[in-house]
């Protein structure tokens, strides 16, 4: 269970319900994937008359809480019938154990009309009549459930990032929103890393390995990095990176970006990359990150025995 999740069962002692409705085309799928991102077990299109059952197999964690439930259901569903299910769940309100609340996802009729027409799906209710008519049935069928939902969320003038960051903000605690930023080194010769959001190649810069003090060394020792640092492309480009990084991590962060990978390269993996990332590392520490600093290729052997010969690189 996520941090998240502890909170919120630990305030009340209850486990958290939210039964998640609304129009087809809001937005649902999208509300539930964030929230399973955010540490809730998520069950869709689930029959509501069933809840009871789910609820009472919940699993408990090893601290004897119950994770925070989303149930996912709309017009679809089998056996809907949004008079019954409010009934049910006054019913359920009456339980001394769980925290129920319904999160209604509208969206005006005009919107579901164009998202229908540009994905090419057909409405559910709409049979071979337009799209419109569909939507108004829905509307109609629904229109208790909307009046009954303590939470409302009008999608009409969102993205599916709008409605991301909205829900975010809505069920998730400052612990679950941490983002966690790894920056790592490698070596060009020894491939790419598989997974990296951002990549800089350091091969610009003069390279230690040609110095044959410097060539046993890394870049976590001083003499290397005062080798490094009086190259005069040097400063000016690391400030150049920290920049940029100070400026998008906080938009990926905003855009519920949960990871980011930023790996520097140069020839070997051992000297300029492994230096320029210590460094990197440091500089997001001192703006309040806390990146995970691994070097792949620190190990390693030198580049040129792997590259068949004393090719100078700089």
């Amino acid at each position: 269970m996520s941090d998240d999740s502890a909170e919120i069962d630990g305030k009340s002692g209850k486990q958290r319900v939210l039964l998640v409705t609304g129009m087809l085309g809001a937005g649902k799928t999208t509300a539930l994937r964030v929230l399973e991102d955010l540490g809730w077990e998520i069950v869709d299109n689930f029959p509501i008359r069933l809840l009871d059952g789910l609820i009472e197999s919940a699993p408990e964690t090893d601290e004897g809480a119950r994770p925070p439930l989303a149930i996912g259901f709309d017009s679809r569903t089998r056996g809907f019938n949004p008079d019954r299910i409010i009934a049910q769940v006054k019913a359920l309100e009456g339980r001394g154990d769980i925290e129920l609340s319904t999160l209604f996802l509208d969206c005006s009729s005009a919107e579901l009309e164009r998202r229908y027409n540009e994905t090419r799906r057909r409405h559910a209710l709409a049979s071979d009549a337009p799209v419109s008519t569909g939507i108004r049935a829905e509307r109609e069928v629904l229109a208790p459930l909307r009046r009954w939902a303590e939470m409302l969320i009008d999608t009409s003038g969102y993205t599916s990032n709008d409605l991301q960051r909205v829900i975010r903000e809505r069920f998730a605690s400052s612990a679950s929103e941490e983002m966690t930023v790894t920056v790592s080194s490698f070596g060009f010769s020894r491939g790419m890393p598989p997974v990296a959001d951002l990549v800089f190649d350091m091969r610009f810069l003069d390279n230690p390995h040609w110095d044959p003090e410097l060539r046993p060394q890394t870049g976590q020792d001083p003499a290397v990095g005062d080798y490094i640092r009086k190259d005069p492309a040097f400063d000016e480009a690391f400030a150049r990176i920290r920049d940029l990084l100070l400026l998008l991590l906080p938009r990926y962060q905003a855009q519920g970006k949960a990871y980011v990978h930023i790996a520097f390269g140069c020839t070997g993996g051992r000297h300029r990359s492994v230096f320029t990332a210590e460094q990197i590392a440091a500089a997001l520490r001192q703006a309040g990150f806390s990146p995970t600093l691994l070097h792949r290729n620190l190990g390693s052997r030198a580049a040129d025995l792997l590259e068949g010969g004393p090719r100078r690189e700089r």
